[in-house]
C-alpha cells in the first residue's frame, strides 16, 4: 500500500501527490491522509474519474481516504 500524507496542504497539492502515487503504483492500494474537506472531496472525485473506488473516513481532525 502506498501512503500519502497531505495534511496541512491545500489543493491542488494533495491531488497532485495522489495522482503521482496512482502513476507510481498503478493498481496498488493508496491511503491518503488530508486535513480538510475540500482535499477529501477532490481526491475522491479523482479516484472516481480514474475508475477506482475511494472510501473516506474521519480520524481525529483528519480524513483518511483509501483508494482501491
Amino acid at each position: 500500500m502506498i501512503e500519502v500524507d497531505a495534511r496541512g496542504l491545500s489543493c491542488p497539492e494533495p491531488v497532485i501527490l495522489t495522482m503521482n502515487a496512482m502513476k507510481k503504483g498503478r493498481s496498488e492500494p493508496i491511503k491518503v491522509t488530508v486535513s480538510n474537506t475540500v482535499a477529501r472531496d477532490n481526491i475522491c472525485s479523482l479516484a472516481k474519474k480514474r475508475k477506482r473506488t475511494a472510501a473516506a473516513q474521519r480520524v481525529g481532525d483528519d480524513f483518511v481516504i483509501e483508494i482501491a
